[in-house]
């Protein structure tokens, strides 16, 4: 009995409306604490609110969609790409903290620079570089800073969209 109310809350519509709130929850946690620490996200903070977002979009359209078997594992498809994506730039991001001193010391340039000067390929290589505004650590919680949790939730939400495609109703 346990199993099947879980299945009902996490599965279909329900399942892919959770998978919206809470990553549009982390993004809109993010912004709070931007504001209320005076936080300047750096360019790969910003790519992983991206990635937050595109998961958060997948699972809206999927909830509206309320697929059948296969496109459960459409979406799974989508859903995963666009966690791994975030996996990949909360890594190097993880990384970059972890090692400052194999990034530039000092800050590069912004990022409304970068994209407004550079053309897109060589404005991606740049960012991802990372600078040294991307290995400050300024906000911690439970000992980990802002892109370690990002990473976690990442894990997270990637082994979510995996149960969710092959849940089976």
């Amino acid at each position: 009995m346990p199993s099947q109310c879980l299945r009902n809350c996490f599965s279909g519509r329900a399942g892919y409306l959770l998978g919206f709130l809470v990553s549009v929850g982390l993004v809109v946690y993010a912004l709070y604490i931007q504001q209320r620490y005076n936080l300047d996200p750096c360019p790969l903070c910003i790519f992983q609110r991206m990635a937050f977002l595109a998961m958060g979009g997948l699972f809206l359209i999927a909830a509206i969609h309320n697929p059948a078997t296969l496109g459960r594992k459409v979406y799974g498809v989508l859903q995963f790409v666009a966690a791994a994506t975030g996996i990949g730039i909360a890594s190097r991001h993880v990384w970059i903290q972890a090692n400052p001193d194999k990034v530039m010391a000092e800050c590069g340039a912004g990022f409304d620079y970068i994209f407004e000067t550079f053309p897109l390929k060589r404005a991606l290589d740049l960012v991802f570089k990372g600078t040294g505004e991307c290995s400050a650590m300024d906000w911690t919680m439970l000992g980990l800073t802002i892109p370690q949790l990002s990473l976690i939730a990442f894990i997270g939400l990637a082994i979510y969209v995996i149960w969710l495609a092959f849940l089976k109703k």
